[in-house]
């Protein structure tokens, strides 16, 4: 009779595979302007703020930029401040 082959019994199966080992390492980016010494967003801030927006004049995520999630809020709002006044064009 064949028996079953439980993870308990079997130690190359991994029932979860969270517990695999890691193959790549994380790299851990901080955000530029979070600490001490970062700069302030403001809407003002015109070369501070064409660092974050592209050639087109698209706003870049903060998945490319590494900025947090409440900087990336902060940017947008300022960003859309300054397209307002015209201080930074809608599109390129």
């Amino acid at each position: 009779m064949r028996q079953k082959n439980n993870s308990k019994e079997n130690p190359k199966y991994i029932a979860n595979p969270a517990m695999l080992p890691q193959v790549f390492s994380k790299r851990v980016r901080k955000c530029p302007l979070s600490g001490p010494n970062a700069p302030i967003i403001n809407y003002k801030n015109i070369t501070l703020l064409k660092q974050f927006v592209s050639e087109r004049g698209k706003m870049l995520p903060s998945r490319i930029t590494s900025v947090s999630a409440k900087k990336q809020r902060e940017l947008s709002k300022a960003i859309k401040n300054a397209r307002i006044l015209s201080l930074i064009p809608f599109s390129s």
